[in-house]
């Protein structure tokens, strides 16, 4: 019987039986279904990304387990799947990690660097189509609908290329998944990973989706996953053949959702403003801080490495939100709307130590983090420069600070507020008043 099929290594496509095994290169990496060359929504998810940039810029690193990640009670931020046999995952404890992978590797994470491979291979997926929408550093939705023209191939064969050319061009594996509908193309992307190219067609949707776990769909957390649990929903397949109005009134709006999942429905478009809303930066101490002063540190090195996020994704925010948590692990969060927009780090630690000031009662805290919303383009300079001589005058410094931290590495100008907490800083530390002076002599 004739079906659509690609080979993931040489490209080439055919409609007809599928062969085992690719008639041109002999490759079995054959990727055939009877919707393959119709269907134009995907997700792209890069493949344990951290790890494999580290991996990529380390070859050293190839075959060994390695965590990003650290501290005793810091969490994973991600590992690498020869660490995920070893039962590791993201958001783990790193003290549990360790118990469960001790020949691991551990390296902190480098989000300068990440944020910049994120950024190539982002110009890729603008190549493709215009509709593409971020979900994080490392995945998007991409609407392929109108591109065969284009790319004189099917969105399948295109995407496979994309794929492809990453992998050669940045070093980095991605998986994609391709269906008719955002929630699917979701599903599909985690089928088949690493390098995976997973398909859910229109025709197999309910078949596909019966006899998964209720937690497959997007929303549906632990809690409300054993709520569904001690109602007796068990499986999506359970949800197919309830009445949806006994669904909406049993859980409100999200039983109208469930339903409308359950039967494989996603009306949702792939959006363009679909950007992240919110960049911030947190870090969890390797014991309790309740000190004005030491909290104070952490505060400015979190404040520091959020406006490198900023200025690496050339955007400002208007809302600071300061997040404190305490060794009961109850949250605090608190937020502070700014008369403009900004990404200077000195902006950001004033703007966050107005609030933690107001928090200070001696409750010991075990995280801090801080985090700003409204985001928009940044037009190279804050607005407040134009106001505020003082803002000016700090802003000109840390610019200068930015520009020697790029030519001679980050250790290069260090903070004197953070000097004596950074092992890896000079022998003599430059101020940030010669910074700009170091900064003109080197050009």
């Amino acid at each position: 019987m004739a079906t659509d099929w690609f080979c993931r290594d040489c490209l080439t496509s055919g409609s007809s039986a599928p062969p085992g095994r690719c008639p041109s290169c002999g490759s079995p990496r054959l990727r055939h279904h009877d919707e393959l060359f119709s269907l134009s929504i995907a997700h792209v998810d890069c493949d344990a990304f951290y790890a494999s940039v580290e991996k990529r810029d380390d070859p050293s690193l190839r075959d060994k387990p390695l965590i990003i990640g650290g501290g005793q009670r810091g969490v994973v931020s991600t590992c690498c799947y020869i660490a995920r046999q070893s039962g590791v995952r993201s958001a783990m404890p790193m003290f549990k990690a360790r118990k469960l992978c001790p020949d691991a590797v551990i390296i902190p994470p480098n989000m300068s660097k990440y944020v910049e491979v994120s950024r190539q291979i982002r110009k890729h997926m603008d190549a493709l189509t215009p509709l593409v929408e971020p979900l994080s550093i490392d995945e998007a939705f991409l609407d392929m609908t109108g591109t065969e023209r284009v790319h004189k191939a099917p969105p399948a064969l295109t995407l496979a290329r994309f794929a492809r050319a990453i992998e050669q061009e940045i070093g980095v594996t991605i998986s994609v998944g391709l269906s008719h509908n955002k929630f699917l193309a979701k599903v599909a992307s985690d089928l088949d990973k690493p390098r995976g190219f997973a398909v859910i067609g229109r025709a197999e949707t309910l078949d596909f989706l019966a006899p998964r776990p209720i937690s497959l769909i997007y929303g549906v957390g632990k809690v409300f996953s054993e709520t569904l649990k001690k109602d007796g929903y068990h499986t999506i397949g359970q949800l197919q053949q309830e009445d949806p109005t006994r669904l909406m009134r049993l859980y409100g709006e999200s039983g109208a959702r469930l339903a409308r999942l359950a039967q494989g429905q996603d009306a949702r478009k792939v959006s363009i403003d679909g950007e992240m809303k919110t960049i911030s930066s947190e870090t969890t101490f390797n014991q309790d801080i309740a000190s004005l002063e030491d909290l104070s540190t952490e505060l400015l090195k979190c404040s520091e490495r959020l406006s490198e996020r900023l200025k690496a994704k050339g955007v400002v925010g208007d809302t600071v939100t300061l997040k404190l948590k305490t060794a009961g692990f109850r949250l605090r969060t608190r937020a502070r709307h700014l008369m403009m927009p900004t990404q200077l780090a000195n902006v950001l630690y004033e703007s966050g130590m107005s609030l933690l000031q107001r928090e200070i009662d001696g409750t010991p805290f075990r995280l801090i983090g801080i985090g700003v919303s409204g985001l928009d383009a940044a037009d190279g300079s804050d607005p407040g420069d134009l106001l505020e001589p003082m803002v000016a005058r700090k802003a000109a410094a840390e610019r200068a600070m930015d520009k020697v931290r790029t030519r001679f590495g980050r250790s290069a100008v260090v903070r004197g507020k953070l000097y004596s907490s950074r092992p890896d800083a000079p022998s003599a530390p430059i101020s940030e008043e010669e910074a700009d002076d170091l900064e003109g002599k080197s050009r």
